[in-house]
């Protein structure tokens, strides 16, 4: 178990798929409902396991666990590229807990984790506008790209944080 800021990082087991499945559903479903006003929805799977076994126990993967207090909170999940350009797939918080800053701190520990790295990456939904103000405004990340714009369900925001003149095209 590692510690940052009062949150409790570790290893994510398949032990953890229920426990943390019904977390990312609750999440999921929160951030649907505020921005598209539906009960519920995510990425496949995130409602009943198969996307938490699917991605946080892939072998390329690195995925944690997260608990405050000893309270499970959420899921990170990053893929370390050999090349130090690395691509955050996801962090979720349990909806009881956002709004604290939590998420932040969750960020910072993975950036401090990861201090070779040239680039992050990540890709998130078009219609979630508190994602975008956290990767943006709390984490840095620009935009580089809009993938089908416009599109209700389909639009996804690429980003990037770090220096492009680095990149390895």
């Amino acid at each position: 178990m590692e510690h940052y800021a009062g949150l409790q990082f570790r290893a994510f087991e398949a032990a953890d798929v229920a426990l943390f499945t019904d977390i990312m559903k609750r999440a999921f479903d929160e951030d649907t409902r505020i921005h598209l006003g539906e009960e519920r929805g995510g990425p496949p799977g995130y409602d009943n396991g198969d996307f938490l076994r699917q991605w946080a126990l892939h072998s390329d993967s690195t995925a944690y666990a997260i608990f405050k207090d000893s309270v499970p909170l959420g899921v990170a999940i990053v893929w370390i590229g050999e090349n130090h350009e690395n691509f955050l797939g996801n962090i979720f918080i349990d909806p009881d807990f956002q709004n604290q800053g939590l998420g932040l701190l969750i960020w910072q520990f993975i950036e401090q984790k990861y201090p070779e790295t040239r680039v992050w990456r990540t890709e998130t939904a078009g219609f979630s506008k508190r994602n975008h103000n956290f990767y943006v405004n709390k984490c840095g990340f620009k935009i580089v790209k809009i993938d089908h714009p416009g599109d209700k369900y389909e639009e996804s925001y690429i980003m990037e944080k770090g220096s492009s003149a680095k990149l390895t095209l």
